[in-house]
């Protein structure tokens, strides 16, 4: 295949892989020109093969020098003299011999590999987006409405000015915060996130309070032994990072409720993110060391309704005993898993309840996928078809969490997630995914956790699937990958660009680059900061004007539909979940919080 790579027509043998890589990094590649090998344009362009061969397996590259980057297969590749004008990204990691190098010349990026990328783009390279950063290209369109987790653990020290730039910068428009670690009042830790959020309303981020239920805090589990939940052996479940309570326990639910009600008033939160209440383990009954809810309130239920204790099924003594007869555990499950809804549910009904004081809050549910890996009803108790209604009923967006067993898969994953989903979401429904971001236990390629190409190319595709993209968590991205995160994830559908024009259609709000006047659809269009205009959804013609930019607006985190200035005021359309923020220029800098839905507010300036 062969694909047209430069405003020259300059054209080199080229895997399909290339276009999705540079799109889904957001660049512009038609000032690119990509060589390979020992073709007849890499020796022209002064890459020429010596007598010398080296074995790769293992690699290094200049844009993350620390990680370990390993190939699938080895491959036997000649040893190459580059142009001395040439940077080297990659090379053999016990030879040093070049594998990836470019240059610029004049406003033109040549970059060479020598051997092909493979199928998915990444498997052996997965730093070319962030070389052609380096060489010179950029982002023509970036999206500004990704939604990132956030652990304060061992952070406190950190300048939350510092990190709310970092997201913002990377795309970030709202912030799910860890709330379990503020559960119960603690001044030093409150005035740290207290100006965390409000550095986020300054950089016009919203923050959710992320709560993990049935896990609450490290103090009320110490403090209340009597409502731990059990596992089947009849231990205290304390399992990973998490330590579980007995949501079932009426008296454990009162108080997880005031405590609740307690952490939204002490701060200035848009929103609530209840994360993934259903039961452990992805084991299942099969370990029983993990597996819950073995309290004594759940099993009392069972055992009312069922005429078995559940304990039954791990005593080898007992006509219950689940590898002889599965009847009775079958029905457990079944019970669990609807034990699990029942307590989704009354949870989202908890959180509307506390709308009353704080109408403005968005609400987010976190539920892991059971419909691309079906084990996950009988494992963790998790039903999304069940729960779907709910959600939509409590105006929630339904976040689908990719479980663990699919972290090794590639982005197409998330097209066929969505369809599946599409099908059993009622009318009104709000979905969006959760991309995890980690270290995978599976033997994974070139890199153990998804990072560059890789990453662009989930988010892309999460984006392009779902209109709410997540991503667990913001301090396991790379240093590498923020500065292309926020084009990744722009899914504008046809970028058109000329020297005085920009032409872009694009589902939701994006920022492209641009400095000084501009016209939007032949109207004065002053919504511009640091070189970024922002547009609303829908296409836009973008073109020069006479006169300085003159901002009336730097930032704006809702879903801007229309923007324009009458007797002195400014006028915002536009739509949003919870409090949208505008950022209006000033010394400071001015920021005002708008009410949540379909609106049209006015500003003074």
């Amino acid at each position: 295949m062969r694909f047209l790579v430069s405003l020259l027509i300059c054209t080199a043998p080229l895997g399909a892989s290339w276009p999705r890589v540079l799109d889904a990094a957001g660049l512009d590649h038609s000032r690119v020109v990509v060589l390979e090998g020992a073709s007849a344009e890499s020796v022209r362009a002064g890459f020429r093969p010596t007598a010398g061969r080296v074995q790769v397996r293992s690699v290094t590259d200049r844009i993350n020098a620390k990680l370990q980057i390993v190939w699938a297969q080895e491959v036997r590749v000649p040893v190459f003299d580059v142009p001395a004008a040439a940077t080297i990204f990659t090379r053999e990691k016990w030879t040093g011999a070049p594998l990836a190098a470019g240059f610029r010349r004049g406003e033109q990026v040549v970059f060479w590999t020598a051997v092909p990328l493979g199928e998915k783009g990444y498997e052996r390279f997965p730093y070319i987006p962030q070389a052609l950063f380096e060489l010179g290209l950029r982002p023509s369109v970036e999206s500004r409405g990704l939604w990132a987790f956030f652990d304060s653990s061992y952070r406190l020290r950190a300048d939350p000015e510092y990190l709310a730039a970092r997201w913002r910068r990377g795309g970030v428009a709202a912030l799910h915060i860890a709330a379990w670690h503020y559960w119960e009042p603690d001044a030093a830790r409150d005035a740290w996130l207290a100006r965390l959020i409000e550095a986020c309303h300054r950089h016009a981020m919203t923050t959710y309070a992320w709560i993990e239920l049935p896990h609450v805090s490290e103090e009320f589990w110490n403090r209340h032994p009597e409502w731990r939940e059990q596992t089947a052996t009849g231990q205290d479940a304390h399992l990973d990072w998490r330590k579980l309570m007995n949501l079932a326990n009426t008296d454990c639910a009162r108080a997880v409720d005031a405590g609740l009600r307690g952490l939204l008033k002490r701060f200035d939160w848009d929103g609530v993110n209840l994360g993934e209440l259903y039961f452990e383990s992805l084991e299942g009954y099969l370990n029983p060391a993990r597996f819950t809810p073995f309290n004594a309130d759940v099993r009392r239920v069972f055992q009312r309704q069922q005429g078995v204790d559940p304990q039954e099924f791990y005593d080898p003594g007992s006509k219950s005993y689940h590898l002889r007869d599965t009847r009775p555990l079958r029905r457990f499950l079944e019970f669990r898993a609807e034990l699990a809804g029942k307590l989704q549910e009354e949870w989202l009904g908890r959180i509307e309840s506390m709308r009353a004081e704080k109408p403005w809050l968005d609400v987010a549910l976190t539920h892991v996928d059971d419909r691309f890996d079906t084990t996950m009803r009988d494992q963790l108790g998790a039903d999304a078809a069940r729960l779907l209604p709910a959600a939509a009923r409590h105006k929630a967006t339904f976040l689908v969490e990719d479980p663990a067993t699919v972290w090794h898969l590639g982005p197409e994953r998330y097209e066929e997630m969505a369809r599946r989903y599409a099908a059993i979401a009622p009318a009104g429904s709000s979905l969006g995914v959760d991309v995890n971001v980690v270290e995978r236990y599976q033997d994974v390629y070139p890199t153990r956790q998804q990072t560059g190409s890789e990453l662009f190319q989930l988010v892309y595709a999460a984006a392009r699937w779902f209109p709410r993209v997540a991503l667990y968590f913001e301090n396991s991205i790379l240093d590498a990958d923020w500065p292309l995160l926020a084009a990744a994830a722009s899914t504008a559908r046809s970028i058109e660009k000329s020297n005085e024009t920009l032409i872009v259609d694009a589902p939701q709000s994006v920022t492209v680059a641009w400095s000084g006047c501009a016209l939007v659809n032949g109207a004065p269009w002053r919504v511009q900061s640091a070189g970024q205009l922002l547009l609303p959804a829908g296409r836009s013609k973008v073109a020069t004007c006479e006169g300085p930019a003159d901002p009336l607006l730097l930032d704006f985190n809702g879903e801007l539909r229309a923007v324009s200035v009458l007797n002195g005021r400014l006028r915002l359309d536009y739509d949003s979940r919870t409090r949208a923020i505008a950022v209006l220029p000033g010394k400071p800098e001015r920021v005002v919080l708008l009410p949540p839905g379909r609106r049209t507010e006015w500003i003074d300036f």
